[in-house]
């Protein structure tokens, strides 16, 4: 056993080890044993802070960002970037939206599109009216099949234009929404489009606001073509920069605190934007075929 330095403070000497041969048992001396009760360690104040430190390590380790992801009617490359992020191994809380004027899904001609209104028309409406239209044609070309994954996230697709940041979204977790815990304050760190128009919806619609909460957040652009397939690809290449963006404010937030770091402010945050531009350039050469852009704009 270790020696305690703590037990000779308290008047108590730890026993020598006994010298060989070992003395013969009280008994055959006809004396009687008396037993000692060693006294526990006790935390000192040190141990105590260290406590303090490891429990709020912990907690930073275990921080997320809060995302948010945006193609034009809300329907593939957004939901399959959503449906990463919110089904993770260490999920992301997540919101997504589209900024197209309607949700336009293609019809049995290019000239016959079928067309829905956002906020109001729900994920499985359209998959049953697709399904009662033709399912043999809406099932070849992927469409119930992208509807089934959209409506086991959310309830229906949203418009960005139509999101007011701060405004509480909790009927979303009563919904069951995936992602929904942790973005009820209706408020988030990063945006990540997937498509250049989207980009430049969502930038210029943040500037229309007015940015309410002066609030910032880093606004990205990963570029995917509108098909099942780059997507699948697109929403692997977003949750990498997901878990890349979240390592690096982890790191920031142990390392400093997390003092101002929802107004933008303070040393934790201010390590953080300067390291984003970085992160991005590391993580584009991993994925050269998905050509990205950001900029930081203000909720």
């Amino acid at each position: 056993m270790a020696y305690d330095p703590r037990l000779s403070s308290a008047g108590t000497a730890t026993a020598p080890s006994p010298p060989p041969p070992p003395p013969p048992p009280p008994e055959a001396m006809g004396g009687t044993t008396t037993p000692t009760t060693q006294p526990q360690p006790t935390s000192t104040p040190n141990e105590a802070n260290n406590n303090t430190v490891a429990e709020s390590e912990s907690s930073s380790s275990s921080y997320k960002l809060r995302f948010c992801t945006v193609c034009a009617s809300n329907q593939n490359r957004s939901m399959e970037a959503h449906l990463r992020l919110s089904t993770a191994s260490s999920p992301f809380p997540v919101i997504s939206f589209g900024t197209g004027s309607l949700v336009r899904l293609p019809g049995p001609s290019i000239t016959q599109p079928n067309v829905y209104n956002f906020n109001t028309t729900s994920y499985s409406q359209m998959y049953d009216e697709l399904l009662s239209k033709d399912e043999r044609l809406y099932r070849n070309n992927g469409l119930l099949n992208m509807l089934e994954r959209n409506r086991n996230l959310k309830w229906g697709p949203e418009r960005f234009q139509d999101w007011v940041p701060g405004q509480p979204r909790v009927e979303h977790v009563s919904k069951g929404d995936k992602g929904a815990l942790g973005t009820e304050g209706g408020v988030v760190d990063v945006i990540i489009t997937c498509e250049e128009r989207c980009w430049d919806a969502v930038v210029d619609d943040l500037m229309n606001k007015g940015s309410p909460l002066n609030r910032p957040v880093h606004v990205f652009n990963v570029d995917i073509k509108d098909n099942h397939e780059e997507a699948l690809v697109g929403g692997k290449a977003i949750l990498d920069l997901a878990n890349r963006l979240n390592e690096a404010a982890s790191q920031e937030r142990k390392a400093s605190g997390a003092d101002g770091w929802e107004n933008g402010v303070g040393e934790a945050r201010r390590n953080f934007d300067a390291r984003v531009p970085d992160i991005l350039a590391e993580w584009q050469e991993k994925w050269p075929h998905l050509p990205a852009l950001w900029t930081l704009a203000w909720l």
